[in-house]
């Protein structure tokens, strides 16, 4: 079984992490852009270029199933790439946790970036699945980036801009992008309040990985002998996990579980 992971930068980490927990048995191929990133302040058409060129290069590797571990790209990019690869190779898209975390009730914040705050793909989320929940729309300009390049500074300035538009009285936060479940835990430290419940985060990584297993009608074997691969592209050229994912806990199991190819 070999699963592709796609995304602009490291926030497929979180997914290929969680794909390996479940599977260590799988071999995996991620795809990134490190030429384009962040996708985040690009047009629309542009990201749906450089995401169809990202999973070209993934989909010559001849996965059984994509895994788009992108929110931004499956906001906008989604529909084209499942008219160029299904039904031969299907494509799981990144949709935002915002059904289960309205279902705790609110008030709900979404981090997310730019690009996707405020989209109509997001808007329609909201209104499907969050009717009558308060929630509260956070851009987090540059918090991707910041991920991305493991630039520390960098991202507790991101992460406090955004936790000062997010309303004090919010018990849930959806990470809309996901670069931010790589930095959960700063997130949540800007944003705990003294004295009240703990804050709720809801990543996408633990559904994502288990929408693939079910597409490939396939289920979790975290016993499996450890044997799958890695690959890694680089917009397109072949690579090695580099440094800044190696600062990571997911991205230190990926090296440390998977034979290189």
């Amino acid at each position: 079984m070999k699963i592709a992971l796609m995304d602009s930068g490291l926030g497929l980490l979180p997914a290929a992490a969680a794909v390996r927990r479940l599977r260590p048995d799988a071999d995996l191929v991620l795809s990134w852009d490190p030429d384009g990133m962040p996708w985040g302040p690009r047009t629309p058409e542009d990201i749906t270029a450089r995401a169809l060129a990202v999973a070209e290069a993934a989909a010559a590797h001849r996965p059984d199933v994509l895994i788009v571990a992108c929110n931004t790209a499956s906001v906008h990019s989604l529909p084209a790439l499942r008219a160029r690869f299904e039904p031969d190779l299907p494509v799981i898209g990144t949709v935002p946790a915002i059904k289960p975390a309205a279902a705790g009730g609110g008030p709900v914040a979404i981090w997310a970036t730019p690009a996707t705050t405020g989209s109509a793909y997001q808007r329609g989320l909201i209104r499907d699945f969050a009717d009558g929940v308060t929630v509260a729309e956070v851009p987090c300009p540059g918090l991707a980036d910041a991920v991305h390049h493991a630039d520390r500074p960098a991202v507790d300035a991101a992460v406090a801009a955004a936790a000062a538009l997010t309303p004090e009285d919010v018990t849930t936060v959806v990470l809309g992008c996901t670069n931010y479940e790589l930095v959960a835990e700063p997130i949540r430290m800007a944003l705990q309040r003294p004295g009240h419940a703990p804050l709720i985060l809801h990543g996408t990584a633990g559904a994502v990985a288990a929408q693939a297993l079910r597409r490939l009608g396939e289920t979790a074997a975290p016993d499996a002998p450890a044997v799958g691969g890695l690959t890694v592209l680089l917009s397109g050229r072949e690579g090695v996990l580099p440094a800044e994912a190696l600062t990571y806990p997911e991205g230190r199991l990926l090296q440390a579980v998977s034979p290189a190819r």
